[in-house]
């Protein structure tokens, strides 16, 4: 309810009703019940008000600053702006939910309403009556589901933030099996899985861009005795300084695969035979340049192909592979096309 036309037969009937007989009323209400007569600066509050917030009856100064410093500081602000707009005729009711400081300085919540009943001619607030309502338990009520859902939500970022470490761990640990996967064991450069599916991404980009493509085939010579008579132990240590000799001649994009035992293959995208048979030759010298297994000296041979259009990864390898055994016929520690 509030002050405007419609409501004149009520603040007159107010108006003319004693305040003696208007408080004895109001002694009977239970909830808490208050009269502010504005003109005067006197405030009425039943005996409900004062039992709702643990006061002795009438015990506290009947002015509007009683109210004021009952108020909890966090909602002052808030709740005097609210109260201003209604009696500054800017919002057409007054109604509030805040904290009033009980008698053993506990908080309690309550709803506040209240209306004008009479105005000055100045239009300024005669008379202003209201209600508070204790609504303590719903607060609580609301306040613990609001505390229950903040720690869901916690419990929910908690939860995601631990499944996406979880997932970048499954992310990393499945690109290192990927990574296993595709290196050789004893080596660690590219294994023949790698290796084949390199080769077919190449000779696709080579078809669709018209772009050379170079492989070189490269075999150990006389690889076997050195695991007769040394034990595969000096084997296995012979085939790392190999590889380590391998790729200080690689180029970068350059894919150096282990094919199997002592074979290894060499992509080379964007190479003509030319260009491979020059990197097969430093190849060749930095590998005879390594130390004799006792009175094995270790040398490759080398087979070099360029790529034809329409060839298949497989027809490549084969004719590289031919090329290497060409380089075995010829004596050995030599490249071939």
């Amino acid at each position: 309810m509030d002050d405007t036309t419609g409501n004149e037969p009520l603040r007159n009937d107010f108006s003319e009703l004693s305040a003696d007989m208007f408080h004895a009323v109001m002694e009977l209400v239970s909830d808490g019940v208050w009269d502010w007569n504005a003109n005067t600066g006197f405030v009425y509050r039943n005996p409900g008000w004062y039992e709702m917030l643990g006061y002795p009856r009438h015990s506290l100064e009947n002015s509007v600053f009683s109210w004021e410093n009952l108020i909890h500081p966090e909602d002052f602000a808030r709740v005097m702006t609210g109260f201003d707009d209604y009696i500054c005729q800017r919002a057409p009711h007054y109604r509030a939910e805040y904290r009033c400081k009980k008698h053993d300085g506990t908080y309690l919540w309550i709803e506040d309403r209240g209306y004008v009943i009479a105005r000055n001619p100045d239009n300024s607030v005669a008379r202003m009556v209201g209600a508070h309502r204790n609504i303590h338990t719903r607060k609580s009520s609301i306040e613990r589901l609001e505390e229950r859902n903040r720690s869901l939500e916690a419990l929910v970022i908690e939860r995601t933030l631990e499944l996406s470490r979880v997932n970048q761990q499954l992310r990393l640990q499945l690109d290192e099996n990927r990574s296993l996967a595709e290196r050789d064991a004893l080596t660690r450069i590219a294994n023949r899985y790698r290796l084949e599916q390199v080769l077919l991404q190449q000779c696709e980009r080579a078809e669709r861009f018209r772009l050379p493509l170079a492989l070189v085939a490269m075999d150990i010579d006389d690889f076997k005795p050195i695991n007769d008579r040394h034990g595969h132990a000096v084997g296995d240590q012979t085939l790392i300084q190999v590889v380590e000799g391998l790729e200080a001649c690689v180029r970068p994009g350059d894919l150096l695969a282990r094919w199997g035992g002592d074979e290894f293959m060499l992509v080379l995208p964007d190479s003509t035979v030319e260009t491979a048979k020059e990197l097969a030759e430093r190849v060749r010298r930095k590998i005879q340049e390594m130390p004799a297994v006792g009175d094995t000296r270790i040398t490759l041979s080398l087979g070099v192909v360029e790529r034809r259009i329409g060839e298949s990864p497989a027809a490549l390898m084969a004719r590289a592979d031919q090329a290497l055994y060409r380089s075995k016929a010829a004596g050995k520690n030599g490249v071939s096309e």
